[in-house]
């Protein structure tokens, strides 16, 4: 599935291809956004690619994340 990511202060954003399911995601964005309000400095959102890429972004850094559809990736050009 594709997450993209937000980040404050920075007009780029991070796309990335992750495997597991949204509701996984979810539940770990949500875990890290918690630490960060109760003051832990060293939260950070921590995700792993399909390639074994690893994204860390500080929890305080971010502006938004954005988790698309589980969709599985066409292959060839024909219509079915």
């Amino acid at each position: 599935m594709e997450i993209t990511i937000g980040v404050r202060d920075i007009a780029r954003e991070i796309t990335l291809e992750v495997e597991g399911e949204a509701d996984d995601i979810v539940a770990n964005v949500t875990d890290v956004l918690a630490k960060s309000a109760k003051g832990d400095a060293a939260a950070v959102l921590d995700l792993t690619d399909e390639k074994g890429n690893r994204t860390i972004v500080p929890a305080a850094a971010l502006g938004y994340v954005q988790i698309g559809a589980n969709e599985p990736r066409r292959v060839g050009f024909g219509t079915l």
